[in-house]
């Protein structure tokens, strides 16, 4: 393994992040990290990610090129050179997600270079992001879900932390938030009315509708929380207090889900992906849905009628005569 400068990356995994590359290029680096947390206020798992695909972009051009790239190499790519890693990493068999997302980063550094005037090549924006196969959120059945909220809020001995689990699993479910952003809520957000002002990606609010059953489960949640609801502290927070990790809660319904038989895809995504699943099947429409999952286009919104024309076609195919063969 090369010996490398190393930027020190604080990462939520406490490892450091090494990156093959000269003085000149590793101060771009710093650079630019603090810049995607001051200016585009990106979360740790954002930074982390960014970070180690750069990394790996990094390192391939230390070994494609005979030395750790500097700032005239990096100046000096050519899109062939940009190729030639995409082709590395299919061959280390990365999924093409993982390859586009790369890639993606790649155009955010160089041009966070351009901006800050330290060089300009446009040979990664030359590079085409491969094409990638269209997905389909992965929902649960309408019974799967409550199972799982059921069952997830029966992990615990302490009856708080199995407060805590049920209250944050429903709001995933009853709301269709993202885990970082019912993670980020605080006490003073705790829903009291019918609505829930939630801070998205990009920092963009939006305004959700609250079920009673989910006001009065997050209620009861804090009712039994031993630590104080200050206002601008955590609503959700782990066996210490400090706010709840991400982790735990992944944890945790992988525990569920091994319990229940459930598919590898019930994740707390899932729930998510169910909240709008089961709305479009009730016949919500996707203006509405698009609104209350906070996506920035409609076109995003729009696979999840692929998830309900799967489901008619399973039940069509199950019930129907004319599909019995």
């Amino acid at each position: 393994m090369v010996d490398t400068p190393t930027v020190s990356a604080s990462t939520l995994s406490d490892r450091v992040i090494h990156f093959a590359a000269a003085a000149d290029v590793a101060a771009a680096i710093e650079s630019w990290r603090a810049w995607l947390r001051a200016e585009r206020r990106a979360s740790d798992h954002t930074i982390d990610a960014y970070s180690r695909d750069l990394s790996a972009f990094l390192t391939f051009l230390t070994g494609h090129m005979g030395a750790e790239p500097d700032v005239p190499a990096l100046a000096g790519l050519k899109p062939a050179d940009v190729r030639a890693y995409l082709a590395q990493r299919h061959t280390l068999g990365i999924a093409r997600s993982s390859v586009a997302r790369g890639l993606s980063t790649l155009r955010n550094f160089f041009k966070f270079l351009e901006r800050q005037n330290i060089l300009h090549n446009p040979a990664v924006n030359a590079v085409k992001t491969p094409r990638l196969p269209k997905s389909v959120p992965k929902a649960l059945r309408e019974d799967d879900a409550l199972d799982a909220i059921r069952a997830i809020g029966e992990t615990h001995d302490e009856p708080w932390l199995s407060a805590r689990d049920t209250a944050l699993m429903l709001l995933l479910y009853g709301c269709g938030l993202r885990i970082g952003e019912a993670l980020s809520l605080t006490c003073g957000d705790m829903p009291k009315g019918d609505t829930l002002r939630v801070t998205g990606k990009g920092r963009k609010e939006r305004i959700v509708p609250v079920l009673s059953v989910v006001r009065e489960a997050v209620a009861e949640y804090r009712r039994l929380c031993p630590f104080a609801p200050e206002k601008n502290a955590p609503l959700f927070v782990g066996k210490r207090g400090k706010a709840l990790n991400p982790g735990v809660v992944q944890r945790q319904v992988r525990h569920v889900r091994a319990i229940l038989g459930l598919d590898e895809t019930a994740t707390p995504h899932a729930l998510r992906h169910s909240f709008a699943t089961h709305l479009l099947a009730k016949g919500g429409d996707l203006r509405t849905i698009q609104e209350l999952l906070g996506h920035a286009s409609l076109s995003t919104t729009q696979r999840y009628t692929a998830v309900d024309a799967a489901q008619l076609t399973k039940v069509y195919e199950k019930a129907h005569p004319r599909a019995k063969r």
